[in-house]
């Protein structure tokens, strides 16, 4: 399909650079496959789902994933994308071209790393220098790595060290937020707990491909990142668990979905996964896992925006979008949120 298909367009202003407070105050619209949009908000969210109902949440942990230094005089960014073993990150560095396979990089708090090799898509393999774990590396010299379109507005400060991490991360290894799960606070998950809406973990490290635009012109001819994921046994057993009782799958966020489906087979059955995952979800994908998605407004021409249109069907999801819009939905990262139930 043409990747202009998935195009709208979203007034600056609409574009959070914080998110509500408390977060549960976020509104949210309700899409369904046909009728009316439904405007509510989050804390709507219990009576909107039914008893038997669960949602999967990513307990992936953003981690200080962006650093500024240099290679040589020339100043360079570089931001990590995904674990390769103990002490190298791939990584796509800003003046990337400045910076030659071999050479030392030099980050702040005398974190030192080589580029290694730079790899098809522009990145590099950056080795860390020392014994140190680069976990302790990376809370010395690095900085969350907010969205572009949030860090090209303002500086990151330390409000979202807070506000960039949701309630479930408990896995290190994320370099952005599964974010549709920003929204959720003890007193909504009481809530829920109290109608009988389960609640599942699973972990996907959100790598930094999840911010590169489509550049090519047709779906087909795109190439896209993968990232790291794994469902225990015991979750996989309970998932399938509550399909066969009657239960609905509800995904909070994209990146619960994509892991979801990469590890249903044919028969829609949930098997344990560890691994990585390219999936690339487009409209003409059958579902075989989930039944919903709560998931934030999304860029236009990007891969979460095929997505949410293989869910609920591209001209509807546009048309919800121009709703959102009109109706002052804050969009992206720290914005308001969606239901879509297909």
């Amino acid at each position: 399909m043409k990747v202009d298909l998935f195009d709208f367009h979203l007034p600056q202003e609409r574009i959070a650079l914080r998110p509500v407070r408390p977060r549960d105050a976020a509104k949210m619209l309700v899409v369904r496959a046909r009728g009316a949009f439904e405007d509510h908000g989050v804390r709507d969210l219990p009576s909107l789902l039914t008893r038997g109902d669960v949602l999967v949440f990513n307990d992936t942990r953003v981690i200080p994933a962006q650093l500024e230094g240099r290679r040589g005089n020339a100043k360079i960014g570089a931001t990590l994308h995904k674990r390769i073993d103990l002490r190298r990150w791939q990584a796509f560095i800003r003046n990337a071209k400045r910076v030659r396979p071999g050479e030392q990089l030099v980050f702040g708090g005398g974190v030192t790393a080589i580029a290694e090799l730079r790899h098809e898509d522009g990145s590099f393999t950056l080795a860390f220098d020392g014994d140190e774990p680069v976990e302790i590396l990376l809370d010395r010299a690095g900085t969350v790595p907010l969205p572009p379109y949030i860090a090209g507005k303002r500086e990151t400060d330390a409000q979202d060290q807070i506000d960039y991490q949701t309630m479930f991360a408990t896995e290190d290894g994320a370099v952005a937020a599964p974010t549709a799960a920003l929204h959720f606070t003890d007193d909504l998950v009481a809530k829920l707990d109290s109608q009988g809406i389960g609640r599942e973990t699973l972990t996907l490290h959100v790598g930094a491909g999840t911010f590169l635009p489509v550049k090519a012109d047709d779906t087909d001819e795109h190439s896209m990142h993968s990232e790291f994921g794994r469902i225990e046994a015991a979750t996989a057993e309970r998932l399938n668990r509550v399909r066969a009782e009657g239960g609905r799958l509800i995904a909070v966020g994209t990146t619960s979905l994509r892991l979801l489906e990469s590890a249903a087979n044919e028969d829609g059955e949930i098997e344990p996964f560890s691994g990585d995952t390219d999936i690339f979800i487009t409209p003409g994908y059958r579902f075989r896992a989930v039944d919903g998605l709560m998931t934030n407004f999304h860029l236009p021409r990007s891969t979460l925006m095929m997505l949410v249109s293989a869910m609920i069907g591209r001209e509807r999801i546009l048309s919800a979008y121009d709703h959102a819009i009109a109706n002052k939905y804050r969009f992206y990262s720290y914005g308001d949120s969606s239901l879509l139930l297909p």
